[in-house]
């Protein structure tokens, strides 16, 4: 009998409007308030609100905060690395959206 590998896909669909208090976006990165915090004051993600009992942050900032989680827990990048690390990729990603539209 052949032994099977099976793969356990997870995920959460969010959508577009959709907005997460900072206890959401904790549970669902498995970070602090600390953590999310030390994220915010980098400028890595932008919450709508003045103080952190009334944050919400909009569907892209779980994407955000967990690609920040990966880099600081994987390769070590400190909170401001990881800020100017996804300001690179989305410049980059606008230029190359820029470039197909050139040579189309």
């Amino acid at each position: 009998m052949k032994s099977e590998k099976l793969t356990l896909l997870s995920g959460e669909l969010l959508e577009e409007g959709m907005e997460l208090t900072l206890t959401q976006l904790c549970r669902a990165c498995e970070l602090s308030e600390e953590q999310v915090v030390e994220l915010v004051n980098e400028g890595v993600i932008d919450p709508l609100g003045n103080e952190p009992a009334s944050w919400r942050f909009e569907a892209i900032s779980l994407r955000r905060v967990r690609f920040s989680s990966n880099l600081q827990r994987d390769l070590g990048v400190n909170p401001p690395g990881v800020a100017l690390a996804l300001d690179l990729l989305e410049e980059l990603e606008q230029l190359r959206a820029r470039l197909r539209r050139l040579e189309e």
